[in-house]
């Protein structure tokens, strides 16, 4: 295991992931800095999810993987981390493994601050992607969230910050959903 983390150091750039071939067959990949509660997954070009795993402890995560069985196509590692969402493609053709570092992504996530009735938010968006947020009042017991405002916020932004009034008392009756960059977030205020 110390020879592999040494081989695998190798590769390292200042990024917090790894890839490496340990033989024709099988891919290593080492992820820095995790923490305990972070989701890494595996997903096709549709998101859908092939692999799943909380990591478990901080630090460093290691695995291998036996990725040449998978059809010709794009997939994506995926670790979402507290703020963020990183991103790393690889393609598969004709049984073989290709990556390329340098075009991995970050998505940052929405950040939702409330305090007494106001809701306070903010998100950084490196590449100036929009950002659309919804926000459903609670109609009761047996009726469904209701839309009640609804924005995209676009332009030349790095950052996207908003401020909302809620109803006075109005705790644990609204949710808030996110879309940006293929991705859905949802707070419940």
């Amino acid at each position: 295991m110390v020879a592999l983390l040494a081989t695998v150091m190798g590769y390292a750039n200042d990024g917090s992931f790894f890839i490496s071939k340990k033989d024709a067959k099988r891919t290593v990949l080492t992820l820095k800095d995790v923490k305990v509660g972070h989701l890494f997954t595996i997903k096709d070009a549709n998101n859908l999810v092939l692999f799943k795993e909380a990591i478990q402890k901080s630090g460093f995560y290691m695995k291998g993987f036996n990725l040449t069985s998978l059809p010709n196509g794009v997939y994506f590692f995926e670790l979402d981390k507290d703020m963020e969402i990183e991103t790393i493609p690889f393609y598969i053709k004709d049984g073989k493994v290709e990556y390329n570092e340098t075009v991995s992504k970050t998505i940052f996530k929405p950040s939702t601050i409330v305090k007494d009735n106001m809701v306070y938010v903010s998100k950084l968006s490196l590449n100036k992607a929009p950002l659309e947020i919804a926000i459903y009042r609670d109609q009761g017991k047996y009726a469904p969230f209701k839309l009640v405002f609804s924005e995209v916020l676009k332009g030349d932004f790095k950052k996207y910050e908003r401020i909302y009034k809620l109803e006075e008392n109005s705790k644990g009756k609204y949710k808030i959903i996110y879309k940006t960059e293929g991705k859905e977030f949802t707070e419940f205020l």
